[in-house]
């Protein structure tokens, strides 16, 4: 079995207000996510809460497989896997419900990144360009693909990668919670192994550090606090234009593995 060391932290940067970003980090389910919101002041911190407490009441209540929601139910995908994504989808409904019953929450979103582990299978769900990366033996690789209409041009080859990092639109979102009446969620899952370092991040750090400058910060063996503390401190020495989101997740074997395997035997 497999056991997850985790820390997050957020901070508001140095030009905006107030911080619309929201992060959870559940040990006991499992269960990570960041959620960048959008919307204006309070409304996009409306946004990224909503759906942080709806996902994570989603997952307390679905422990029980049988009291999974069958909705929606991707045969493709893993239980867990399911239930992550069914979670993003609920909490879409919740956030579109918060701006039918109160018009001045009309705008908001929040883009989401979320993480779920089971046995050996990370499920990574996302929506918009919230991003979820793995270091694995000193190579790191970007698991998530943006919803932004710049990366959508890049994939069907009309922008380079060069020509979308200085685009003026780059930064326009074509999915988030609270959008359309209808959300895509998209999943991956990717087998987890004892030494993997996952990062799940809003485009506060990824608008302001590299993707090469991410890798130097997270090779670097220090605790996970400290990490999280150089890269949020580095992306505010570079202007901090926004705010910023970091959750890191190490797998370990677990400390029970041994009496585990014993008494599967």
């Amino acid at each position: 079995m497999l056991s997850i060391q985790s820390y997050g932290m957020t901070d508001v940067g140095l030009l905006r207000t107030h911080n619309e970003d929201c992060f959870e980090a559940d040990d006991r389910h499992k269960v990570y996510v960041v959620a960048d919101g959008m919307g204006g002041h309070n409304h996009g911190e409306v946004a990224s809460r909503v759906a942080v407490d709806s996902i994570r009441e989603f997952i307390s209540q679905t422990v029980d497989r049988d009291g999974t929601l069958p909705v929606g139910y991707d045969a493709s995908l893993l239980q867990h896997s399911n239930r992550l994504k069914r979670s993003i989808q609920v909490a879409h409904d919740q956030v579109l419900t918060a701006i039918r019953e109160d018009g001045t929450l009309l705008g908001m979103g929040t883009t989401i990144v979320g993480a779920m582990l089971e046995s050996h299978v990370l499920a990574i769900a996302h929506v918009g360009d919230s991003r979820g990366y793995r270091l694995r033996d000193g190579h790191l690789e970007l698991l998530t693909q943006d919803h932004t209409w710049v990366n959508e041009q890049v994939v069907a080859g009309y922008l380079s990668e060069e020509q979308a990092k200085s685009h003026p639109l780059k930064n326009v979102v074509t999915r988030a919670l609270g959008g359309d009446s209808e959300v895509v969620v998209d999943v991956v899952e990717t087998r987890a192994c004892p030494g993997d370092l996952f990062l799940l991040c809003s485009d506060g750090l990824t608008t302001m550090l590299s993707d090469q400058e991410i890798h130097e910060r997270l090779i670097r063996d220090v605790p996970l606090d400290e990490i999280c503390k150089r890269m949020v401190n580095d992306a505010n020495a570079r202007g901090g234009f926004d705010n910023v989101t970091v959750v890191l997740l190490k797998i370990e074997e677990s400390e029970n593995a041994d009496e585990e395997t014993q008494e599967a035997l």
